[in-house]
């Protein structure tokens, strides 16, 4: 990297030098985070868990409801064998359960978590007068009201929806139960219920990426069977902190990710659009993720855990692709005791196939209207892969990564 231009070389000197500068970091990022940044959520109570909890006891029509961990396929025919009245009834009773569950019909997924939406946003308007909350704690409870009566806009389809903790959900662009090719967005830090959109520089949110993708990828394929979702349903981490550097938050993120994957139709061919953070995330998931997945972009990427494509796992073809003035180059790239995120993924050594990012500015340019790099996660999600632009003009598009 340019910033650390002896990181290069494998001589003892620059072990020595790589190690050092790793502790730096982490003692750095403890000075600014504080030693309890390493701590674990309370396992209290949620309005997810407690359906769950009451979900594994009960039935329907004196038939006992399948886990919820069950492979989605096994879930998909459970579905199938209810009528409209039987799915109707678990959407009533259950609606933080149906609307998480992968397998379950798509459109019964969406009433589901409009319905859960609806209750979450009746909790945060009783909790805006709330006097025993701080100020903060009511305006906290507005911002929320407000952002579940935005999803709950018609013609939203959410697909999945938890209100616990920071919040998490997905939405869906397109017709995704007839979808033939799939792109998953899937946003880094600072990623919850609250920044899942935005409204001013809209492309900076997950919402505003996947909205972005679907618009350019239907102007490539007008009446082509595409679909897109903003993936926010994982945990992300908060600022640029210790909890950034490490890989728990993404090895909790791609047991989802892999899971959502599995859950989509069974024809369909997925690319992941990965940024920042969010391509440890795919990093992490790629070894066990579905062969649906025929290719994975990461854009910004401090990493993906990982020295070299190949040790990813994956037949998916890797791309990678990075803006000159992207403040992530100066992170560095490597892996020390669990921090650190590992090879830097446009690097030649790496072997991706690097992409052209002309156009974008910076570290959250890279989905923005008119850019090259729009274009080029287009062109992978709707499978059109010799029309992509690489960088330095080279053709990527065929060879091995």
């Amino acid at each position: 990297m340019t910033s650390f231009p002896g990181l290069g070389s494998s001589s003892p000197s620059t072990t020595a030098w790589r190690t050092l500068l790793a502790l730096t970091v982490v003692f750095v990022l403890l000075a600014i985070t504080g030693w309890t940044a390493i701590r674990h959520h309370n396992g209290t109570m949620n309005p997810r868990a407690e359906e769950l909890s009451a979900w594994r006891q009960g039935s329907i029509s004196g038939r006992p409801l399948p886990d919820p961990t069950t492979e989605p396929r096994q879930l998909a025919g459970f579905f199938e064998s209810l009528t409209p009245a039987e799915q109707t009834r678990l959407v009533l009773r259950y609606p933080l359960v149906v609307g998480n569950l992968n397998g379950a019909p798509v459109s019964l997924r969406y009433q589901a978590n409009r319905r859960a939406l609806i209750q979450a946003r009746d909790v945060e308007q009783r909790r805006t007068h709330n006097s025993a909350l701080t100020p903060y704690g009511r305006s906290d409870a507005s911002r929320r009201m407000h952002r579940y009566e935005s999803l709950l806009s018609p013609g939203r389809q959410i697909l999945a929806f938890d209100p616990a903790g920071s919040g998490r959900a997905a939405e869906v662009f397109g017709d995704l139960a007839h979808a033939r090719r799939v792109a998953v967005v899937v946003p880094g830090v600072d990623t919850d219920i609250l920044t899942f959109q935005k409204t001013r520089r809209a492309e900076t949110s997950v919402v505003g990426m996947a909205r972005a993708v679907h618009r350019a990828e239907r102007s490539l394929r007008p009446g082509g069977a595409n679909a897109v979702i903003a993936w926010a349903d994982y945990t992300a981490p908060e600022g640029t902190n210790l909890e950034s550097a490490t890989g728990k938050r993404a090895s909790e993120g791609a047991l989802r990710l892999r899971a959502l994957v599995k859950g989509l139709p069974e024809r369909s061919r997925v690319a992941l659009l990965c940024h920042s953070y969010g391509s440890v995330v795919c990093g992490v998931a790629a070894r066990d993720l579905s062969p649906k997945v025929t290719d994975i972009a990461v854009a910004g990427s401090p990493g993906m855990r990982a020295e070299h494509a190949s040790d990813l796992g994956t037949t998916a073809r890797v791309w990678a692709m990075r803006d000159a003035g992207d403040w992530i180059e100066d992170v560095p790239n490597l892996e020390v005791g669990g921090l650190g995120h590992g090879a830097d993924p446009v690097s030649p050594g790496f072997g991706a196939r690097v992409l052209s990012a002309d156009g974008a500015h910076g570290h959250s340019g890279y989905f923005v209207p008119g850019t090259e790099s729009l274009a080029n996660f287009a062109r992978l999600g709707v499978g059109d892969i010799h029309a992509v632009t690489c960088a330095n003009g080279d053709d990527c598009s065929s060879r091995p990564a």
